[in-house]
């Protein structure tokens, strides 16, 4: 049995303005029609003897996580809540532990849900080959073919050949023994290691036993394990969720699994992966996955373009005017634009960075916010008021709250609302409205089978998403 672990908690901050630390790339379908987490589980769904996933991901993220599952009918997959990040190799340790717990010392798959992969078969065809190394106790990580000397990867170096056989259909697909692992190069030796043949990009992508893995995490970096089992004995279950014992993990040291493990490991294995692999780490590289017209330019949404070439342009929700442009990304949200040469993307990062120390909520948030029940956008606010569009997904609450410092006047606009108003129920239809008091007990409910849709009108001294006193809540929320 392989279970594929999901590594579902990084912020995509080079993506900024569509991936926000709140709603990070890998929740956003950049690449396909799906989002990159499911774009992820999909690809494994043709696999055999493949079982229920195990995604690792951010508390804050939870929600959205687990309906995007849902929606593509993987609703009974494992969902462990990190407290805060502690890099990757802590994450695959209370995946191994879960993925023990349900199974016999299951293999384990460990994918970043964030990376873009454009040949599907040929990455099942180097699980396949991986699989029975795996079973002989190495530790397997797949490296990407190079395309060309790349300064942002680190690189591993391909020793003794492990397979014996090879053929037209898996001459990529060849397991060696790691010789060793090189961190980022500058250009020059970058060029001559893609020169050799001898190397390939790290991934990040591994395969392994789940009690391999312990084994060798336990051997290399004893605190870190220990930390790892406290934090899931302590573990509690929350819904969907598992959640990690705070503490614990928040005292476990953090680390990757390359530095942790497979850079000490005797029985490191690399299989070549030549299948159209992209990390997806800048608004550069999604313009090279991205498909392009005749001037090799990428367009998404409301554009109009006048003698550009090579740029992606991407519009949400106004249209975008381009003229004269050469190798530039425009990105448009409905709060923020960013405009930078594909040179420079990298240097987004910096741009979040001061977002952050100014306390902007455009480095945490869309203007859309998601929860999970719904969704709310804010319209129109200015000193003492506040409009918002509301929206409830079908059969779905909202808590039962109150506010201190505000009033709120609701429209329904689509559906049916039923309404808890203090000591009273309201069914109100559309084009109806009702009004919530200061200090008054509410709650607001979608007992229809389609979204309800409200605009919202808040007005009073304090309008922070802070003045929420929840009394009771469906989602385990404070």
């Amino acid at each position: 049995m392989i279970i594929p672990v999901i590594l579902s908690g990084g912020a995509g901050t080079r993506l900024w303005p569509l991936s926000r630390e709140l709603y990070p790339k890998q929740l956003l379908p950049l690449v396909e029609k799906q989002t990159m987490l499911q774009s992820t589980v999909g690809r494994l769904s043709s696999m055999k003897d493949m079982g229920t996933p195990v995604v690792v991901c951010n508390e804050s993220h939870r929600f959205m996580v687990a309906e995007q599952l849902r929606g593509m009918g993987n609703g009974s997959s494992s969902i462990i809540l990190e407290p805060l990040g502690r890099n990757t190799a802590p994450a695959v340790a209370v995946a191994a532990l879960q993925a023990l717990k349900e199974g016999e010392d299951p293999v384990l798959l460990v994918l970043p849900a964030d990376h873009a992969i454009r040949d599907t078969e040929a990455l099942l065809r180097a699980v396949e080959v991986a699989l029975p190394h795996a079973c002989a106790d190495r530790l397997i990580t797949f490296g990407v073919v190079p395309t060309g000397p790349e300064t942002g990867y680190g690189y591993i170096k391909a020793g003794e050949r492990l397979d014996e056989v090879q053929d037209s259909v898996t001459q990529h697909c060849i397991a060696f023994a790691v010789a060793e692992f090189k961190e980022k190069p500058d250009l020059e030796t970058a060029r001559q290691y893609v020169a050799s043949g001898e190397y390939t990009w790290n991934s990040g992508m591994f395969m392994f036993r789940a009690s391999r893995y312990l084994e060798e995490l336990e051997r290399f970096a004893p605190e870190m394990a220990a930390y790892c089992r406290k934090s899931f004995e302590k573990a509690r279950r929350d819904l969907d969720f598992i959640r990690l014992d705070e503490e614990a993990f928040s005292a476990c040291p953090g680390d990757s699994i390359d530095y942790a493990v497979m850079e000490k490991t005797k029985d490191a294995a690399v299989i070549p992966l030549d299948a159209g692999w992209s990390d997806v780490g800048s608004w550069s590289a999604l313009w090279e996955v991205a498909p392009h017209d005749t001037d090799g330019n990428h367009y998404h949404g409301d554009v109009l373009a006048h003698n550009v070439r090579n740029c992606f342009v991407h519009a949400e929700s106004r249209l975008v005017a381009a003229v004269g442009l050469e190798d530039h990304v425009v990105v448009e949200t409905a709060d923020a634009v960013l405009v930078a040469h594909k040179d420079r993307v990298q240097d987004v990062k910096e741009i979040v960075a001061a977002l952050k120390i100014g306390k902007r909520s455009e480095a945490l948030l869309h203007r859309r916010v998601f929860r999970p029940w719904g969704s709310y956008e804010s319209i129109d606010s200015a000193e003492r008021f506040q409009v918002k569009r509301i929206t409830v997904n079908p059969g779905s609450t909202l808590s039962l709250q109150m506010h201190h410092h505000r009033a709120e006047h609701w429209i329904v606009v689509r559906g049916t609302a039923r309404v808890t108003r203090g000591e009273d129920v309201l069914t109100l239809s559309e084009n109806e409205s009702t009004y919530i008091p200061l200090g008054i007990t509410h709650r607001l409910e979608n007992p229809g089978r389609i979204p309800l849709e409200i605009i919202e009108v808040q007005s009073g001294s304090y309008l922070g998403e802070d003045d929420i006193v929840r009394f009771e809540d469906s989602y385990g929320r404070s």
